[in-house]
């Protein structure tokens, strides 16, 4: 059987000053550590979940300014097409007019030339008709 005398008081007394040397020296430092290691992981880890949402509003914004400086880019392409497209248009009614001109001018030069042909060939055509009439009679007239 067990009995119970004054050793199993001071085992007692014994057992809680190591509880509370060991708590003191060793337990309460390392709970500390795990503390602070915790609170340093929460506030990376807050940091982490700012810069990641920072990075998402900052590609959202990315995203679009591209959709816009594109739409705008649209706009611009637009308009200097149109542009292109009516210089285009201002230079060939230009060609065209000129164009025409050049051929009011050569229609011009050909019917005078046609004319002074013609002048030229009545002038000569009783030459010919003398000629003509000569070869085919064989006599002289």
């Amino acid at each position: 059987m067990v009995s119970v005398d004054g050793s199993l008081f001071i085992q007692i007394i014994n057992f809680l000053f190591l509880l509370y040397a060991l708590n003191l020296v060793l337990f309460k430092p390392i709970r500390k550590i795990l503390l602070e290691r915790k609170e340093k992981i929460d506030s990376l880890e807050k940091g982490v979940q700012n810069l990641s949402s920072k990075a998402v509003d900052k590609d959202n914004a990315y995203k679009e300014g591209l959709k816009k400086a594109r739409a705008e880019g649209l706009k611009h392409k637009e308009t200097f097409v149109e542009k292109a497209s009516q210089e285009e248009k201002e230079i060939l009614d230009r060609i065209n007019k000129k164009a025409q001109a050049n051929l009011a001018a050569i229609r011009s030069q050909v019917a005078d030339e046609t004319e002074k042909a013609r002048l030229a060939l009545e002038k000569e055509v009783d030459i010919f008709a003398k000629a003509i009439g000569e070869k085919i009679l064989g006599r002289v007239c």
